[in-house]
This record gives structure tokens, sequence and C-alpha cells, in this order.
């Protein structure tokens, strides 16, 4: 973070100052007393399980120069006292995005979305670092906290400020938007992601597009023209619409598209004329709109497309447990994507397996667990994946976990299985089954919500006693 003083600090998050306002802050903002050091500030935020006031003796230990609290310590400790320390956060980092902005060289970029935030927010990572200083959240940190902890990162020479705005329900991207607009701001698309928390994706679509309402007519909206529920924001956006998709009247597009066990290619081409292939290291064909959104930021920032793809091109890996290609021992290939999962998410993954099957002739074998919050629709989106599961041909399906049954229950109804379909209760029955049945030449899935917890079965299936 830039280098504020107390008094800067107190004033801008509206706080009561116990402590000396020279002293500078020099350092990191934490919200974990653990990663404090010199310098750092510390927010005492509460929790569900504990309450951060209890660890402020341990950050000033670590180095903290000041805590920001919400109830008065002993005055002995340097400390900003104010009602909400969440909020407080907040103004702090919408304070410290101003003061860089008005040097005259960042620019912000939000993405949001119901699949995909995570792999284009890395993909723009990769893009931007290429031509500036560039700050971007290592992991999910996409909430009211994760997102201003990710904006308090950049400092007086940042250029690019890559964040995601995830939705925790209506108004929440709006406050994000109000703390930092976005200069671009990226909807990827509407899908039944937490819909069973918002109460159908009706809502999801209203709370998705609070990204692009409050734009001004000098920032840009770049819309998935493929999802009609997206571009169907350029409605209500004052911002320039910039879109991206496979359609023919995309701005930026991606035609040609195809798979194999080594990634996934494309042919991009812009407005301008550019036209390049694309040869993805990743895997899923749901990975271009992620590469496209990414790409269509560098057109509209005037950047070097070819140095854009080719540092898109060098990445093996789009997160950790997102479509992660592995190979065991024994010669299994292992596609763990078992970190997050939606209706839509799994039905791309399956469809990547069932191809990929078809291209190597090789047995498929998908172990899926359950989708996480989708509330009411749960029955019915487990169901279809089940069914699905069944019309793409898989050759084995393994579910993991009460949650996720009713796909196991659903693809025995939808075909003529005998044995084809296995249901276990617990991870470790359905890995020491895995173990006994994989010869060593099969194509498996691992797909699952991440509380589910079955990105470690993935693991455990690369081991040398597979």
């Amino acid at each position: 973070m830039i280098a504020l003083s107390l008094k800067e600090i107190a004033e801008a998050v509206s706080g009561k100052l116990v402590g000396n306002a020279e002293t500078m802050v020099t350092g990191s903002v934490e919200t974990d007393s653990r990663l404090c050091r010199n310098g750092s500030i510390f927010v005492a935020k509460p929790g569900e399980i504990t309450d951060g006031h209890l660890f402020v003796p341990n950050a000033i230990a670590n180095g903290a120069v000041v805590a920001i609290v919400e109830r008065e310590l002993p005055d002995d400790i340097s400390q900003i006292v104010v009602e909400d320390s969440v909020i407080a956060l907040g103004r702090l980092a919408s304070y410290v995005v101003g003061k860089v902005r008005a040097l005259g060289k960042l620019k912000v970029i939000a993405v949001t979305g119901s699949n995909g935030k995570t792999t284009t927010k890395n993909m723009l990572r990769e893009i931007l670092s290429q031509f500036g200083n560039t700050v971007a959240p290592q992991e999910s940190y996409n909430n009211e906290v994760g997102a201003p902890y990710s904006m308090l990162r950049i400092a007086e020479d940042t250029e690019f400020l890559v964040l995601e705005y995830g939705a925790d329900g209506l108004g929440s991207i709006s406050y994000l938007v109000e703390i930092c607009r976005p200069d671009i701001a990226i909807e990827l698309k509407v899908g039944m992601a937490h819909a069973g928390e918002f109460g159908g994706i009706e809502i999801t679509e209203k709370i998705k597009a609070e990204l692009v309402t409050d734009l001004f007519s000098d920032d840009v909206a770049l819309l998935n023209t493929d999802d009609y529920r997206v571009a169907g924001m350029a409605q209500k956006t004052k911002a320039k619409v910039i879109t991206f998709g496979t359609a023919a009247d995309a701005d930026y597009r991606a035609s040609n598209v195809g798979l194999t066990i080594s990634g996934t290619n494309f042919l991009f081409s812009t407005p301008e004329g550019f036209s390049s292939e694309v040869n993805l290291r990743i895997l899923g064909e749901h990975h271009v709109y992620n590469a496209l959104a990414s790409l269509s930021v560098a057109g509209v920032l005037g950047l070097d497309l070819t140095k854009s793809i080719q540092a898109i091109e060098a990445m093996t890996l789009a997160e950790r447990w997102r479509m992660q290609l592995g190979t065991a021992a024994s010669g299994l290939t292992v596609i763990n994507d078992a970190y997050n999962a939606s209706p839509d998410s799994m039905k791309a993954a399956l469809v990547t397996l069932a191809e990929l099957g078809k291209q190597s002739g090789k047995r498929t074998v998908a172990v899926l667990g359950e989708m996480a919050e989708l509330g009411e629709f749960s029955a019915q989106e487990h169901d279809a994946i089940g069914r699905l599961v069944v019309r793409l041909n898989i050759s084995q399906l393994v579910v993991v976990g009460q949650g996720a049954k009713l796909i196991h229950m659903a693809a025995g109804l939808e075909g003529s299985w005998d044995g084809e379909s296995k249901f276990f209760e617990e991870i470790s029955q359905a890995l020491e089954y895995l173990r006994g049945m994989l010869k060593g030449d099969e194509i498996l899935l691992v797909k699952s919500s991440k509380s589910a917890n079955l990105r470690f079965l993935g693991d455990d299936l690369l081991e040398a006693k597979n």
C-alpha cells in the first residue's frame, strides 16, 4: 500500500484515532494478524468463529503500527476506532485507489460472472504484467473483504489493477463498484451458481448487472454476446459497450474452436482486422470465453495482441483444481476440476471429458460430488447432470456424498446401466473402489463444489499407489 499517516487514514475511514497522528503506515493492510509485518495495519474484523480484536496484541507484536477496531482497546495500543471495520476497510481501499488514480496511470479492470472469474483474472494478470506493474488477487478474493484487500495492494507505480467482483446478494456488487468503479467491466456469464441462495437466475442476473449500471460514459462494458442475459445488459449501462463471443457480430470473436488433450484452440479476430490462432494449454472449450474477455481488454487498452496471446498461451494451469490435468504413474489421466461446481461448469467439464474420450478412444470416468448453493433448484439440477452423463456416453460414473446422490439415481433412470454408476457415501470408499477398478488407460474427471472435498480425491488418484 502507499504510505499514509495515521491522521490521514483515520480521516479516510471516519474513525477516532488513539495514537500519534504523524506515525506513518508503510506496510500492508491485513485481516490476519499472522501476516502483519513492520509498518502494517491490522483490521480487527469480527468473524463467525472468532473475533479479530483478540489478535490485536499479536498483530502489534508482528510489527503492525495501528489496528482498526470496533471497540476501544487500552490506550497504549495505537488504534483507529470505527463503527464497522469491514466498511472502514472499504473506505480505506476507496481512498487509496483514488489517490493512485489521480496520478494518471492506473487502469482498473473488474470481472464478474457465474463462472470463469478467477481464470479470467489470472489470464489478465499474465497479459497485463507484460506491459506494466499489475496487481491482481492471488486467490478468489472477491467479496466485501477480499476485493478491498486486493485494492490495497496497489502502489504509486501500479498501472493495472485487476479485480474479481463476486455476488453476495442484491447490492453486493454495487457496493464494490462504489468503492472502486472499474474503467473496464467484464460480464462473463449469468448462470445457476448461487441461484438457490439468491432466489432464482433472474435475481442473479440483476445482481451481476450491478457491475455495469453505475459506469460512466467513458468507461467500457465488455459483454459476452453469446449469453442473452449478459447481452441485455447493454441497455442498462451508460458505458461504451464492446462485445466478445463466438457470434458473427461479436466485436472480439472466437471461431474454429477445437479441443484436444493438449488444450483448447481457436481463431481470434478483432474489429480492427487483427486475426491469430490462439492455442491454450488449458482444457475446456468454456475457457475460450475467459481468453476472449482477457484479450478484449488488451485490445481496448491498445496493447500488443501478439504479445498478449503469447502470455496466455504460456499458462499451463487456470488455477489449482480448475481443469487441472495430471497423469498418474499407471498412465491414468486425471482432470481435477473440483474447486467449484455449478450446473453450467459441470456440464462444460462433462462435455470436455466426453470429447477427449472420443478423440482418444479411452474409457471415460466421471467422479462427481454435490453442486452446492442451489437451494430449491438442487434436485432438478443434480437430476439433469445424471441424465447428461448417460447421454454423453460416459463409460463410468462414480457419485460421492449424500448431497449428490440424485446424480446417481437419475443416471440409472436415464439409461439401462448395469454397474456403470456407483454411489458412495464417503470419499474413502470411492477412492478404494476407484483404485481397484482403474486400469490406467482411462481419462477421469473429478468435479464437485469445494465443500465436497473431492479435489483431494483427485490428488490421491495421481499418487504412485495407483
